[in-house]
């Protein structure tokens, strides 16, 4: 396997993410305590905490926590789960599973880096690109057009990074159908699904409604909870789990045992985290509405479908880097130009950046970007 390229938002955020004052770009919703998410649990519970042997666990996952996820979905059993270290590590083995080097694949893009280079580590590989004009959405026809005698693999992502689009339902069907008449596996990260303002309509689950589906799931993203490291991939095809759950023998062998034992505790109460977590993005989303109703000259902005990420346009004339170079540096307030998006598969927006709004403390970083914008006579 050749050399990875440089995670480029990875290591944007190692340099910045614990030093900048305001995390304005955070595409997870706000985490919470061990002690407040065990606060009304069971004893039996917190003595499954407490006593908990810490030796190897499972390398499928936990039997009650892979339980606990399929209860998530509709028609999946715990049989259909295999657990990760994380949704990386669930990117890393399906790609590594179902493609080779004779194979082809299709990512739309921009998308989150890993779903590109990981890929195209392996073989050739096709970027289908989102459309900023209609509404970030999917054009079937130009994945059809993609479509060669070897592609194995399509990825795609909704709600997406970082635009926070979901397509239509009936694109998304369509593409399921495509990608059943040809046989295709079709990844799709699935993290953000459940995370959005009140009233969003999220697409049903990949796995529930398609054969060759992989559905990546993880508690970090909707359930604010990153520093569990704990993703799975829930599908109906148990060959491809099987041979996905022997390449783990080489990466993380199994889950922490700690995690599992949280993760099921957090799945217990998951409409409670998610009203919580939604309940702040409803609080955010209209501050950033205002912020961009003051400043409109400078930016152009979209509302997001669903997630906790915004992807408007900067329209100054140092260009989006600068501008978040210069808001780092000078006002301590984190964004992620949309060069960190930059794809090797075609050209992606280079006028843009990523805005988080699922954490609290939105107030302070809005107010230091807003000072800053006012200093430069804005």
């Amino acid at each position: 396997m050749p050399t990875l390229p440089d995670f480029r938002l990875e290591t944007h955020f190692s340099k910045w993410e614990f030093k900048a004052q305001y995390h304005l770009t955070a595409s997870d919703a706000e985490s919470l305590s061990l002690r407040d998410l065990l606060d009304g649990t069971s004893a039996e519970e917190r003595a499954s905490l407490e006593d908990l042997w810490l030796g190897y666990t499972e390398t499928f996952g936990a039997p009650d926590l892979r339980e606990a996820i399929a209860e998530t979905y509709e028609a999946q059993a715990a049989e259909n789960v295999l657990c990760f270290a994380g949704a990386s590590e669930g990117i890393f083995a399906a790609n590594q599973v179902v493609l080779d080097a004779d194979s082809h694949a299709i990512v739309v893009t921009p998308n989150y880096q890993s779903h590109e280079t990981l890929p195209l580590a392996i073989c050739e590989a096709t970027g289908v690109p989102l459309d900023p004009e209609d509404s970030w959405s999917l054009d079937i026809d130009r994945v059809r057009a993609a479509v060669r005698p070897n592609t194995q693999l399509v990825t795609i992502n909704f709600p997406h990074n970082p635009t926070g689009a979901i397509l239509p339902l009936d694109r998304y069907e369509a593409l399921i159908e495509l990608c059943r008449h040809y046989g295709l596996y079709l990844l799709h990260d699935e993290i953000f699904k459940g995370l959005g303002p009140t009233g969003t309509a999220f697409l049903p689950y990949v796995a529930d409604i398609y054969e060759r589906g992989l559905s990546l799931g993880v508690m970090s993203k909707a359930y604010g909870l990153p520093g569990l490291r704990m993703g799975w991939i829930a599908s109906q095809d148990k060959a491809v789990l099987s041979k996905m759950e022997r390449l783990k023998h080489y990466l993380s062998i199994c889950n922490s045992a700690p995690s599992e034992r949280i993760s099921v505790i957090a799945l217990r109460q998951r409409q409670r985290l998610l009203d919580r977590n939604n309940a702040i993005i409803d609080e955010n989303l209209p501050k950033w509405d205002a912020f961009f109703d003051r400043f409109g000259g400078l930016f152009v902005w979209q509302r997001p479908d669903g997630s906790c990420m915004g992807f408007p346009r900067y329209t100054g004339p140092e260009g989006v880097e600068a501008f978040a170079k210069r808001l780092v540096e000078e006002a301590g307030v984190l964004l992620l130009p949309s060069t960190i998006y930059s794809s090797a598969l075609g050209p992606t927006p280079t006028d843009r950046f990523r805005l988080g709004y699922g954490r609290r403390g939105l107030d302070a970083g809005l107010a230091a970007m807003t000072a800053h914008l006012e200093g430069l006579g804005h």
